[in-house]
């Protein structure tokens, strides 16, 4: 089985960088306790597997795992409804061999 990545960079749609820049930090903060059962890092100080922080190319951006779905539907739909009502650019990346996560 596989699944889809996405990644949500720090910029819009024109180009222009999306402020505050601590947009990455609160996104993941927010989803860190959507996370697999197996997983049992305190979501005060690590992020969620499936919402995680990234620097590409000196843009801030965050990587969502569609398996956050199997958490909460509402969760993914939050994280993908952000990028798009900010004017995120949004990229699907690939799909991944599915792990026991």
């Amino acid at each position: 089985m596989t699944h889809k990545q996405f990644l949500i960079q720090g910029i819009t749609s024109e180009g222009k960088d999306f402020r505050p820049s601590d947009w990455i930090d609160r996104l993941c903060g927010v989803m860190a306790p959507f996370r697999p059962k197996s997983d049992l890092g305190d979501p005060r100080f690590t992020h969620s597997p499936y919402v995680r922080p990234e620097m590409m190319n000196g843009i801030r951006c965050v990587f969502v795992d569609e398996r956050l779905h199997e958490i909460d539907p509402k969760a993914l739909d939050f994280v993908l409804g952000f990028a798009k009502d900010n004017d995120l650019v949004l990229n699907y990346i690939s799909e991944l061999p599915s792990s026991n996560k």
